[in-house]
């Protein structure tokens, strides 16, 4: 297959866009779109172009005082109907339109278009963001290249519509149970039901009040939800056993121990056992280039509810932001899209701040 990402396509970001669309892509699928990425950036003279696996990694090497990394995920979510791309007006549709394609297609964009940047850059166009960590692109890169993450600055180019989100919250899962004797449902009595147990934890959760923590002018709302919930033998069967797991986001004032800490408060007397913890990430808005770049995008920012990969940046000392011109609202729903004029005003926002040497 000829390779569609061509210089004239490269060139016009809504374009670029929309043949990415065009370039299936789904979790652990992304050779095609990789292969594609490689093959028309180490064609740019001004990078040095390296590969592992399905991640694609290019830099500027200008000898400039401080270096800044752009990085967007290659993968989408498995398709639902809405493959290959549409065009209606301004809106484009398509599966990953919004999370995050037309945020890569700004970072591949300026690679090819912007060879004398203000800061030297390192494009990251990984594999595998949608699924589990062991899969995910930058968790190998920084596991095999470390290197390659090293920066002053980076930029995530996650849905945010338009707006800098700054850091992101901590995610923790936990399990919790609580243990019962069997009986016959007919001698009830004989036994302990394990999911009437569950009763006292249940109504925690109904009265808990979450904190909102502000934090260099971001405002972090945490939150505690049950997403799941297990128990049962048989129709007969009082049951000895049931299972809730809860969600925590926490603000990323927390550390994970701390937000485990507060998760054995809140369920105290419960037995508890966490299945999925990542740490949150500061606003990360110190930093000489986040400040240049909140000039260029000329808002306030907000603060990033929900999870990124800023955290993995954030882990190595590395300050991130969020921000693409997709809506998160619109990540992975079938009628996925995103605006022209969101891409066009991206593409701008950051040739403004990059160029500006």
């Amino acid at each position: 297959m000829a390779n569609p990402l061509t210089p004239d396509v490269l060139v016009d970001p809504v374009v670029l866009t929309r043949t990415l669309v065009d370039i299936e892509s789904v979790s652990r699928d992304e050779k095609v779109i990789a292969d594609c990425v490689e093959d028309v950036l180490r064609q740019a003279p001004h990078l040095h172009t390296e590969r592992l696996q399905n991640t694609v990694m290019a830099r500027t090497d200008l000898g400039r005082d401080q270096r800044v990394v752009l990085a967007g995920h290659l993968d989408t979510v498995p398709l639902h109907d809405n493959f290959p791309s549409t065009v209606v007006d301004d809106l484009i549709y398509g599966c990953g339109t919004a999370d995050m394609k037309s945020g890569v297609a700004l970072a591949l964009h300026l690679a090819a278009t912007l060879p004398d940047p203000r800061y030297d850059l390192t494009f990251l166009f990984y594999e595998a963001e949608e699924i589990e960590h062991e899969y995910n692109g930058l968790n190998l890169v920084a596991r095999d290249r470390p290197e390659w993450l090293v920066a002053d600055f980076a930029v995530l180019l996650e849905p945010t519509y338009g707006v800098v989100e700054a850091g992101c919250q901590g995610t923790m899962r936990a399990r919790i149970r609580t243990r019962g004797r069997r009986a016959h449902t007919a001698r009830a009595w004989r036994g302990v039901n394990a999911i009437h147990a569950m009763g006292p934890l249940l109504r925690r959760l109904e009265d808990y009040r979450p904190r909102t923590v502000t934090i260099d002018g971001c405002t972090y709302r945490e939150g505690l939800s049950a997403v799941d919930i297990a128990g049962g033998v048989a129709g007969n069967v009082v049951p000895d056993e049931c299972a809730i797991e809860v969600n925590l986001r926490f603000a990323p004032d927390r550390t994970e121990e701390q937000a485990l800490d507060h998760l054995r408060e809140v369920f105290d007397g419960f037995e508890l056992e966490v299945t999925d913890s990542a740490p949150g990430a500061l606003p990360g808005l110190d930093a000489a280039p986040a400040r240049d770049f909140l000039t260029a995008v000329g808002a306030e920012p907000a603060a990033k509810l929900g999870w990124t990969d800023v955290s993995r940046f954030a882990a190595l000392g590395v300050p991130a932001l969020n921000y693409g011109p997709g809506d998160p609202m619109l990540a992975h729903a079938p009628d996925e899209h995103v605006e022209i004029g969101k891409i066009r005003d991206g593409a701008a926002t950051l040739h403004r701040w990059l160029a500006a040497y």
